[in-house]
């Protein structure tokens, strides 16, 4: 009698142990389906995915900080009476900061992807065939280098803490992508700007590969460019110095 106690004991036990493991079993499909998601929770998972998110994203907040801006200029305008005397070193800062629009005689370079269907030769591939974030940058820092006192990237003013890359053929710059030709204008004697553009070695890269694939290169002079201001925040809100690091030259009174 007693081995028979025993054996169902035991016989329940096991019992339990089953179902145990089975409500782990189960919970553990359930937690991984949760992390996996159905078809209606599935997240982009290519690049140009990602990138197009994040570009809807910085749209809805760009539109957000454009309406705050409009009404922030309203509240400001009603509250003046009398425009105040502008400082010129002032306004001269906010020229080179892109605060202000500015206009005058300068250059508009255009730059754009090569015809796929167009011959060309047995070497070229198709990364050959477009405008690269290098090609950009060429023609940015050459007209700089030329004496530029403005510049605009597809209508959009280049400053100090602008950025931009290229993924494919597309370019992101400020939140915004943007496919060819890109354009760049800028503001300054068009004579300065033209040299500075054929003395860079990058440039000149560049434009072996329009005589070699097609790639698009345009050079015009201006009388008057009308060049928008630079709308979004200069602040560097994330750059700090890290704690215990010491700076040359400046003295830590904390």
């Amino acid at each position: 009698m007693e081995r028979l106690h025993s054996a169902s004991r035991a016989h329940a036990w096991g019992a339990l142990g089953v179902a145990a493991v089975l409500v782990t079993a189960g919970y553990l499909f359930a937690a991984n389906a949760h992390l996996q998601g159905g078809a209606d929770a599935r997240q982009p998972q290519d690049l140009l995915q990602l990138v197009q998110a994040e570009l809807d994203q910085s749209a809805r907040a760009a539109e957000e900080v454009s309406a705050l801006r409009a009404e922030v200029d309203a509240l400001t305008d009603a509250q003046t009476d009398v425009a105040p005397q502008v400082d010129p070193e002032v306004a001269l800062i906010e020229i080179a900061a892109g605060r202000v629009p500015v206009s005058g005689p300068g250059l508009t370079v255009r730059l754009t992807d090569a015809s796929a269907n167009a011959p060309r030769p047995d070497w070229v591939t198709n990364d050959d065939l477009v405008v690269h974030q290098q090609d950009l940058q060429a023609v940015i820092n050459a007209l700089w280098t030329g004496g530029a006192e403005a510049m605009t990237l597809q209508g959009e003013r280049v400053v100090s803490t602008s950025a931009f890359r290229c993924v494919g053929n597309v370019l992101l710059l400020h939140g915004q992508h943007y496919s060819p030709p890109y354009v760049v204008e800028a503001i300054g004697d068009p004579d300065d700007l033209r040299e500075a553009l054929l003395d860079s070695p990058a440039v000149q890269t560049y434009l072996d590969y329009v005589d070699a694939v097609g790639l698009g290169w345009s050079v015009d002079s201006e009388e008057s460019l009308q060049l928008a201001a630079y709308e979004a925040s200069v602040d560097l809100q994330f750059a700090q110095v890290p704690d215990g690091v010491e700076v040359p030259g400046v003295v830590d009174e904390r």
